[in-house]
């Protein structure tokens, strides 16, 4: 009897080939087959929101998800088919970080600050205040200011980094300390069942680092940064979780291991028997 699986993925330069690195030709396929095994539960983790992840799924050709846990973590859907149910309980969970406040009012504690710019009404929700951030700026030291601030105001929140490198600037997401990538995959497997053993996530960048550096098995593909592989190790080695992740280098069935093939990759280090669940398929 095969195991049942929680496979986690980013989109953006994980599951979606739009990195500068070459995809391997089959690698969508081989995931695409996978994922439609009755055993394997998807979940696409990501900082899209709803509509654009339709998009995606859509203009990649992706397989349809179980569920979807977008906007940096600050929401979770339930998906069947077309339909897809928001989680109010997950949101009755993380709203009492923000102290009472909403995104409005958030947005306003925090205008004195130069070097932020918001990001468009699209890319903001009720719990994830989104700005661009010019590369330029030293982002550790504004973050640790606006950290200052927000705590000085009883505001438990989370700061998450990551970087646009096709459009060359900086994404800094302001979301309720409770809310992130891995909190929400965390939420995730107490409401179906899963557990560390039969989950495995997969990313490359910044945003992704809550989840990389946890006790989730993880897997950073082989198209991420240089900077993101060697910034994952040393806070992994620092947390003392470094044996849940894997770097993916190539190799599995023949592929290079960016995206999709790295994806794969990554899930049959942690459990060997789904290579063999492919071959068999």
């Amino acid at each position: 009897m095969k195991t049942a699986l929680l496979i986690c993925t980013d989109l953006d330069r994980t599951l979606i080939p739009n990195g500068d690195e070459p995809e391997s030709p089959k690698a969508r396929k081989y995931f695409r087959k996978l994922a439609e095994m009755p055993e394997i539960t998807l979940a696409y983790v990501t900082g899209r929101h709803a509509a654009l992840v339709r998009e995606a799924i859509h203009q990649y050709d992706l397989p349809p998800p179980d569920f979807v846990l977008g906007d940096v973590g600050s929401t979770i859907y339930a998906c069947k088919g077309k339909e897809w149910q928001r989680w109010g309980a997950w949101e009755a969970h993380i709203a009492p970080d923000w102290g009472g406040r909403d995104h409005a009012q958030l947005a306003a504690l925090l205008d004195g600050f130069d070097g932020l710019r918001l990001q468009e009404n699209t890319k903001q929700n009720t719990h994830k205040l989104s700005y661009y951030v010019d590369l330029s700026l030293n982002h550790t030291y504004l973050m640790d200011e606006m950290q200052m601030l927000l705590k000085a105001h009883g505001i438990h929140a989370s700061l998450i980094w990551s970087i646009d490198e096709p459009a060359n600037t900086g994404l800094l997401d302001v979301l309720p300390a409770s809310a992130s990538k891995r909190h929400a995959i965390e939420f995730l497997l107490e409401k179906q069942g899963f557990s560390l053993a039969t989950t495995v996530f997969s990313g490359d960048s910044g945003n992704d680092l809550p989840v990389l550096i946890s006790p989730i098995p993880a897997t950073l593909v082989n198209n991420a940064s240089r900077e993101i592989k060697l910034e994952a190790l040393q806070m992994a080695r620092m947390s003392g979780t470094e044996q849940a992740l894997y770097l993916a280098q190539g190799g599995f069935l023949g592929m290079n291991g960016n995206y999709a093939a790295g994806i794969l990759e990554g899930i049959v280090h942690y459990h060997p028997e789904v290579g063999t669940w492919l071959e068999e398929a």
